[in-house]
């Protein structure tokens, strides 16, 4: 990301949307085991480490040129010349020994807190204390600099594949990965290029709009495996929110969502969201809170190319349906594989402007939600967002210590408090489950049935272990 460069339009509207309840910021939460040759003071000689750099790369380094005005027509980052390793990287501790539950309280606390946009946006906190000598990084960061799926490629080059190197460098100090070079004549543009800009900008402009016309048209007639935005019914998910944060976590095994995919002819995104779906229907059911009309979620959809591995944002969205309105699960998986395959059958062919402008077209109508005292009272575009990450396939070690699991922390806003974000990581899938404390109580009861959901699922499938 260049120093001084402008945010593009979806950065900004990150920046945008942050308030003291809505806080744009994402982050994960990874869990480490010890080698056998474990030394009780490693946090104290890693903090030690890190207050001797000196080099900070880019995007790390980078601040906002406007840090009062989030929403200043010409915001863009700058290098901050008086970077503070240690603000951003701090050393904390449970009683020990520390359980997860206390650990996920301590996340929560952390993740409820706003960004210091004087400063580079993002911080990194090594918590000790946790049973049999394991400690966990958590990490946030502002969404406009950088997304979540850059966010852990960029993390997984601080760790190794091998479990005896100890010397791997942290992030921050590690320059960027050189983009491939381009193989086109980089001469000056002619009137010709830039015209063929514009036709570009044009076409992706009307592919969006013909896309965005049949989800429209397929509403219209009732048919319910598109999902056109405000579709979504009014629930307790989508309510006013308060700064107070809840997370929790749960992990499974990648075959056990492959075999129940397998059986239902579906990908390992539907059964995520199957697993999702079953669980947030026992969630509202027992608040009596469950709608008639199915829960819709926003899913966002990658569309970095693989060699890019720059900081900002380049996703687009679709939008599903959750079928929670149907009792029987093996009925409500097939009806969920349905909607999104149609809902991916609209991006087929089109260019990543015209994706980014479709999806731009989809979330409009959230702007709705964010006006004072409108959520609550209107249709949401959307109930939640569910994300599916993909992360290393490989285990990874950081200085000796065994990555056990990363469990993504994404964002609650106004109007929409709940977030589900899930990242694989060599056999097992990872959700992180992030919600307002106020506005969706009991949240770890979600982990909890998300884990029954999983089990109903392979009984209906008739899957044995």
């Amino acid at each position: 990301m260049a120093v001084g460069k402008r945010l593009n339009s979806l950065d900004w509207s990150f920046l945008a949307g942050e308030t003291r309840e809505s806080m744009m910021h994402v982050g994960g939460l990874m869990t480490f085991s010890p080698p056998a040759d474990e030394q009780p003071d490693f946090l104290r000689r890693l903090m030690d480490e890190v207050r001797n750099q000196t080099k900070v790369y880019s995007p790390w380094n980078l601040k906002l040129r406007h840090p009062e005005f989030l929403a200043h027509p010409l915001q863009a980052w700058v290098e901050d010349k008086q970077f503070d390793v240690e603000y951003h990287i701090r050393r904390s501790a449970l009683p020990s020994p520390g359980d997860e539950r206390e650990l996920g309280i301590l996340v929560s606390r952390l993740h409820s807190h706003n960004i210091d946009f004087h400063r580079p946006p993002w911080e990194v906190h090594f918590i000790e204390g946790l049973e049999d000598g394991r400690f966990a990084i958590y990490f946030k960061v502002h969404h406009a600099l950088i997304d979540g799926y850059t966010g852990i490629k960029i993390l997984s080059r601080s760790f190794s594949t091998n479990p005896d190197e100890r010397d791997t460098p942290l992030f921050f100090v590690l320059p960027p990965i050189p983009r491939a070079p381009k193989q086109h004549d980089e001469q000056a543009p002619t009137l010709e290029h830039l015209w063929q800009g514009v036709q570009s900008q044009l076409d992706a402009t009307r592919g969006a709009g013909r896309a965005l016309a049949e989800v429209i048209k397929a509403a219209r007639q009732d048919k319910r495996e598109l999902v056109v935005p405000m579709q979504a019914p009014k629930s307790p998910l989508n309510q006013k929110i308060s700064r107070n944060r809840r997370f929790a976590t749960q992990q499974f095994a990648t075959e056990r969502l492959k075999a129940v995919a397998k059986a239902a002819h579906g990908t390992l995104n539907d059964v995520v969201l199957a697993i999702c779906a079953g669980a947030l229907r026992r969630f509202l059911q027992e608040q009596a809170n469950l709608p008639q009309e199915p829960l819709t979620v926003m899913l966002p959809v990658n569309i970095r190319p693989k060699d890019d591995p720059g900081g900002g944002n380049a996703v687009g969205a679709i939008l599903a349906s959750l079928a929670t309105d149907i009792a029987d699960p093996l009925t409500r998986i097939q009806m969920i594989i349905h909607s999104t395959t149609k809902a991916k059958e609209q991006l087929q062919g089109m260019s990543k402007s015209a994706i980014m402008q479709f999806s731009s077209m989809l979330m409009a109508p959230m702007l709705l939600s964010q006006i004072p005292g409108a959520a609550g009272r209107v249709r949401p575009a959307f109930n939640l967002a569910i994300s599916n990450v993909p992360g290393p396939d490989k285990a990874l070690y950081f200085r000796g210590y065994r990555l056990d699991s990363y469990y993504p922390v994404s964002i609650p806003f106004l109007g929409y408090g709940l977030n589900i974000t899930v990242v694989t990581y060599v056999d097992t899938l990872n959700f992180g489950f992030i919600g307002c404390r106020d506005t969706v109580p009991h949240l770890q009861r979600l982990a909890v049935y998300s884990r029954d959901a999983l089990e109903e699922l392979e009984r209906v499938c008739a899957i044995t272990a």
